[in-house]
């Protein structure tokens, strides 16, 4: 049976004849075709005839596609219309702009306008830290993307890149109560979005890159936050990393072994697979090996751009050389970064005893679970339809929203550390288990205990 889930639900809008028994071939043939059936309900009702929506949660267009051809076909009844629900959600945006207070009088408007604003504005003008205090500053995030690595979509551009960066801000204000609005630049130059961001920067109190691709992320990470005074966090490196870093502290937990004494592999080495790696060195591993398309990374490869080469500075201590039949050999922990079939049954049959598997490609892992389980002790993806997801929104609500709190100038690697930790605390010692190892993504503890960590890391 198809694998159906409400990201790709339709409602279809049905006219049918007062027939016995012709809603039952209906439902029938959405079930035998793998369809799951939500939401039935009526519209219309008239002489012969009856109207009804019925929400379908299905695997993709093609699924669709091949129910309501079969739906059409039935005697009696006639496919009016096909509502993809997605699509509507998305229907004038996502996110909306509110007034934190009312103007109903003449006293309200001149105190949050003419003429009361402009004591604030000279106010400010003589202590520019006060924006802090009197804007939206103190709680406001840009979320900033040029579109060139959307998701699993790749350079998709500017445009097709705001309703991602709008669910971000959703993400943002319901998990960490923070404000955030998505700015999508129409422009790949890593200068001149460097020169962009610097210039909007005065209306944030941080900035969340997103979606942008390597190399030039680092780059552009690294110049923000030399050039700006707020948190500049590119999430796509580091907030995969802390709650990667988090599953694995309660992994390592419940197979009973020690970061200092495993070996790691990492498949896909761009900005996530960097960050992700740097932690792992932080949180004690020392035997890491990397792998691109090419294969191992190692000091004198050659193929290799300036990020390789430093990758492969601090990685692969035995220089391994091959793929991934030669770097997995032995491995204690898997993590992928790359793309689906990336790791072969064989291959994960030849890691060492009670492997854990980090597979993490969207929306297809590198080994799907299915095939890993029976084989592994710990199984972690960063799909939401299994157990252990490894998603984001565990982290950036709640890093952003301790570093706004204490005025931090930028997220260090102590605050990163202790925000893993502190996701990987809000699983209890007596509910930690193989299919429980990261909290869920509703766990409305996490971000406030991720903001606490991060405040107290503050230096």
């Amino acid at each position: 049976m198809p694998n159906t889930g409400a990201s790709h639900s339709i409602t279809i809008r049905l006219q049918m004849d007062h027939q016995p028994g012709l809603f039952a071939k209906v439902a029938e043939i959405i079930g035998r075709l793998g369809g799951n059936i939500g939401a039935i309900d009526i519209v219309k009702i008239t002489k012969g005839k009856i109207t009804r929506d019925v929400t379908v949660d299905t695997s993709g267009d093609d699924h669709k596609d091949e129910i309501t051809e079969q739906l059409s076909q039935l005697q009696g009844l006639k496919v009016l219309h096909i509502s993809d629900r997605v699509l509507l959600m998305h229907l004038g945006g996502k996110i909306e702009v509110n007034s934190r207070f009312p103007l109903n009088s003449r006293d309200e408007l001149s105190m949050a306008y003419t003429p009361g604003v402009a004591r604030v504005c000279e106010a400010i003008h003589k202590d520019p830290q006060l924006a802090h205090n009197l804007t939206i500053k103190k709680n406001t995030v840009a979320i900033v993307s040029d579109g060139t690595a959307v998701l699993g979509l790749g350079d998709i551009g500017p445009e097709a890149a705001m309703p991602v960066m709008e669910g971000k801000a959703m993400l943002f204000k319901e998990f960490g109560g923070v404000d955030a609005f998505p700015i999508c630049l129409d422009t790949t130059d890593t200068e001149e979005i460097i020169r962009t961001v610097k210039a909007i920067a005065p209306g944030f109190g941080g900035v969340n890159l997103e979606d942008i691709s390597a190399p030039r992320c680092f780059e552009i990470e690294r110049r923000l936050q030399e050039e700006l005074n707020i948190p500049i966090f590119h999430d796509d490196q580091h907030g995969t990393a802390i709650v990667m870093i988090a599953g694995l502290i309660n992994a390592l937990k419940v197979v009973n072994k020690e970061a200092k004494d495993i070996k790691a592999v990492v498949a896909g080495v761009g900005a996530a697979g960097t960050a992700c790696t740097k932690m792992m060195l932080d949180l004690g591993i020392t035997n890491i090996i990397g792998l691109d398309r090419t294969g191992t990374l190692y000091e004198g490869r050659d193929n290799m751009n300036s990020s390789k080469i430093a990758y492969a500075d601090i990685t692969n201590p035995q220089k391994i050389k091959g793929g991934m039949d030669e770097a997995i050999k032995d491995a204690d922990l898997f993590v992928g970064l790359s793309g689906p079939d990336v790791l072969s049954l064989v291959q994960l049959k030849t890691m060492a005893r009670d492997p854990i598997i980090f597979a993490m490609s969207n929306p297809t892992p590198e080994i799907m679970p299915e095939i890993a389980l029976p084989h592994v002790a710990v199984m972690a993806t960063g799909r939401s339809d299994y157990p252990n997801q490894l998603n984001n929104v565990l982290c950036f609500p709640g890093i952003f929203k301790g570093a706004l709190k204490c005025r931090a100038k930028s997220i260090t690697e102590e605050m990163k550390l202790a925000a893993a930790h502190a996701i990987a605390a809000t699983v209890k010692d007596s509910e930690r288990c193989a299919d429980y190892i990261i909290p869920g993504v509703f766990n409305k503890d996490v971000a406030r205990n991720v903001s606490r960590a991060v405040r107290k890391a503050h230096k």
